[in-house]
C-alpha cells in the first residue's frame, strides 16, 4: 500500500520543481520575459494542474516563490511576496472551480490566473514601482497588461495542456 502523505508531498515537490525549472529556463533563454509587465511565463500553464489535484496549490505557490527569487536580484523583492500570493489565490480558485464548466471546458477556472495576477501584480506595480501618487487608471493599465499575458498563456498553453491531459486520460491515471 502506498503512503498517501508521501505521495502528496512528492506531487507538491515535483510541481514546484517543474514550475521553477521552466521559469528559470525561459528567463535564461529569453531574459525579461518572466518578469516584465506583459509577461508570457510558460510555467503559468502548469496552473491547469490545480484542476486535477489539490497538491498543485502548494506546489505552484512554492514554485512561484522559488522562481521569484531570481527577481530579487533584479530589484523586484516584493514580487516574491505579491506574485506568490497571486499564485496561491489563482490555484485555490481554480481547484474550487474545477467542476464549473461550459461545454466541458473549465472557462471560469482558466480565467483565474489573469484575474488574480492582474489585480495583485497590477496593484504591486502601480503602488511600489510607479513614482508619485496611486492612480486608478494607471492601475487598470498595469493590471490589464499583466492579465493580458496571463490570458495568452492560459488560452494557448494552458488549454493545450488541459486538452492533452483529458484526451490521454491522464486525469484518471495520474491524478486520482
Amino acid at each position: 500500500m502506498q503512503n498517501t502523505k508521501t505521495k502528496s508531498l512528492v506531487r507538491v515537490a515535483v510541481i514546484a520543481a517543474m514550475y521553477t525549472a521552466l521559469t528559470y529556463a525561459q528567463n535564461f533563454l529569453l531574459p525579461g520575459t518572466t518578469s516584465a509587465a506583459v509577461q508570457f511565463r510558460v510555467s503559468e500553464a502548469l496552473n491547469v494542474l490545480a484542476l486535477f489535484m489539490p497538491e498543485a496549490i502548494p506546489g505552484l505557490t512554492i514554485g512561484c516563490v522559488l522562481s521569484n527569487l531570481y527577481n530579487i536580484g533584479s530589484g523586484l523583492p516584493l514580487d516574491m511576496i505579491f506574485g506568490s500570493l497571486a499564485t496561491l489565490g489563482t490555484a485555490s480558485c481554480m481547484y474550487f472551480l474545477r467542476n464549473v464548466k461550459i461545454k466541458n471546458y473549465p472557462f471560469l477556472a482558466m480565467l483565474m490566473p489573469a484575474i488574480w495576477n492582474g489585480v495583485i501584480v497590477g496593484w504591486e506595480i502601480e503602488y511600489f514601482f510607479i513614482e508619485g501618487k496611486f492612480h486608478f487608471g494607471d492601475f487598470l493599465f498595469q493590471g490589464g497588461c499583466v492579465a493580458l499575458g496571463e490570458l495568452g498563456v492560459m488560452a494557448v498553453l494552458g488549454t493545450l495542456l488541459y486538452v492533452a491531459i483529458i484526451k490521454r486520460g491522464l486525469d484518471k491515471k495520474l491524478f486520482q
